[in-house]
């Protein structure tokens, strides 16, 4: 698995991990922050993450078109120091008023310009280390393990947003719960029912703190707002730290990876290395093969990125708000690391070369799981848990997954049968509407989100919908996403390397703005309807996709 693959991957990677813990340590609770300060519909602020999250994945193509002509390394340091100033004002609390609002958009511009310039470019200097025919063949490989090592910055993130989030909460006498952000809006607009208001009143004696409970109603609903948007604003500067610690893993072990930051310009100047020349035709068989594949991508990740807003509001108002039994351990961040060590020691207990490494490993193995057992033996038999919470399943069955997933695509390879990255993706299309299927499954029953009126539904699910449903959509996601980004380093023209994987992420840009579709209809349609629009549009995509498999792998023969 890790046997043979060069240092520099290692090193790129590490420095992705540490700039996707901050990232998803803000959009864990992004959603969240925005209807708790600004009382946003669901509309509204569906709008506006979906714009964000298009323009993040859009500019891109801007930073891959700088760097096919300036350089790549160049790109993503200065994309690691606009990030950074985006997030440092994204952390400064303001009031909800206009200024606000702008200076929050502000922050999120130089985020997304930012992403743009460092995301592709970081990618495309790993596929560079691949180019170089010692390592051709793990290419795929290669990219599978970096899809790995950056999700577990992503794993960890909602744990720490919450963490931070309930520590800025217990500080100011108050505790978190799921209904007040709407039922204080409700308040203060002067919009509330008697039923709401009586409600209200019971979750403000529930705060810890006797001076919290002494208060008016409108007085705890100001308060309780404004401590509750700051304490995101302490979540949000995570991504500072985790952006100050990228850089110093860049440029701690840039020489591993320097021959790597060459663009074909700088290639050829050099005579370092050998530009592949393409006639037009094959250049512009492989841009139409690729534009293809990119087309499609865009109905997953309309579904997949659902858990920064829609399967976030099912947490928060269909989903049972505590966990008993075996799911606990779900929502533990200590049990899920030692769970997710353990299946990589697992295989090494297979895969080691010497019989002292597969003991050695199997040891470790064994003490990994009588650690998490532990663990799990101490925790409550009934465990509160937060909305945000469910948004590290989807990177914890990344990290746990890639492994399987790596071995089960060698050995096909071993006996020639494993399938092309266009045929992977194809069939992750597919497993993706499967995903929301066990939401629909998981809807039956319940209320309109218009009938709940942003309160909790009286009849909430059991949390392992959500979880068998992100564990589906991890799977796809393992079989689209890694492969995708493959197929683009290697297909692409040499000299088109940063704009293909631009436009790679500008079809991502056009799924996440089309997240919002759900967003927008959510208050105008039954619940289940939602789920089924997102199964049916890609289990069509997956159809298509395999239509076009033909033409596809004749084209980057």
């Amino acid at each position: 698995m890790f046997k043979g693959q060069p240092k520099g991957l290692y090193a790129l990677a590490l420095a992705n991990t540490g700039e996707r813990f901050g990232y998803y340590t803000m959009l864990a609770i992004f959603m969240l922050f925005l209807q708790a300060k600004f009382g946003w519909e669901q509309a509204a602020a569906s709008q506006l993450y979906a714009i964000f999250m298009a323009v993040v994945y859009f500019l891109p193509v801007v930073g891959g078109w700088v760097a096919d002509r300036v350089g790549y390394g160049k790109c993503v340091v200065a994309g690691i120091c606009v990030m950074f100033l985006g997030y440092v004002l994204l952390t400064v609390p303001t009031p909800a008023n206009g200024l606000g609002i702008a200076l929050m958009i502000g922050a999120l511009l130089l985020i997304a310009l930012g992403t743009g310039l460092f995301k592709g470019n970081l990618q495309v200097m790993i596929g560079n280390l691949y180019d170089d025919p010692k390592y051709a063949a793990k290419r795929d490989s290669a990219f599978s393990l970096f899809y790995m090592a950056i999700n577990i910055g992503a794993m960890f993130a909602p744990f720490a947003a919450t963490a931070i989030t309930n520590r800025f909460l217990a500080k100011a006498g108050l505790v978190y719960k799921a209904d007040i952000p709407a039922l204080a809006h409700q308040l203060l607009n002067s919009t509330i029912t008697p039923e709401n208001t009586a409600r209200l009143a019971e979750l403000q004696g529930q705060m810890p703190d006797a001076t919290v409970t002494a208060m008016d109603l409108p007085q705890f609903s100001s308060y309780y707002i404004e401590h509750l948007s700051s304490s995101y604003n302490m979540g949000f500067a995570v991504a500072c730290v985790s952006l100050i610690v990228s850089i110093a893993i860049y440029f701690g072990f840039r020489s591993w990876f320097k021959h790597a930051d060459v663009n074909a310009k700088q290639a050829a100047a050099s005579g370092s290395a050998p530009v592949v020349e393409l006639t037009p035709k094959q250049t512009r068989d492989r841009v139409v093969a690729l534009c293809m594949v990119f087309a499609v991508v865009i109905f997953f990740w309309m579904a997949f990125q659902q858990n920064g807003q829609a399967l976030t509001w099912f947490a928060r108002d269909y989903t049972q708000q505590t966990v008993t039994g075996w799911p606990r351990a779900g929502f533990s961040m200590w049990i899920l690391g030692l769970l997710a060590v353990s299946i990589y020691t697992l295989f090494g207990t297979f895969q080691s070369e010497k019989q002292t490494g597969k003991i050695a490993c199997g040891l470790v193995t064994v003490a990994l799981w009588a650690a998490a057992a532990t663990i799990y033996s101490r925790m409550p038999g009934v465990l509160e848990i937060q909305p945000q919470l469910f948004q590290q399943f989807n990177p914890f069955f990344v990290v746990f997954l890639t492994p399987i997933i790596m071995a089960i695509f060698s050995a096909l390879a071993a006996k020639n049968r494993e399938p092309s990255a266009p045929m992977k993706i194809g069939i992750g299309m597919i497993v993706a509407a499967l995903g929301y299927l066990v939401m629909i499954f998981g809807s039956i029953g319940q209320p309109s989100p218009a009938a709940l009126s942003g309160t909790v539904s009286p009849d909430p699910v059991v949390p392992t919908f959500l979880m068998g449903t992100y564990l589906v959509l991890t799977f796809a996601e393992l079989l689209l996403s890694p492969m995708g980004i493959s197929f683009v380093t290697k297909v692409a023209p040499p000299k088109m390397k940063g704009l293909m994987m631009g436009l790679w992420f500008a079809a991502s840009a056009i799924g996440n703005y089309l997240t919002s579709i759900p967003g927008l209809l959510w208050m105008r349609v039954p619940l289940w309807a939602n789920w089924a629009i997102l199964a049916g549009l890609c289990a069509i995509a997956g159809i298509i996709m395999f239509t076009m498999l033909k033409r596809i792998n004749a084209a980057t023969q």
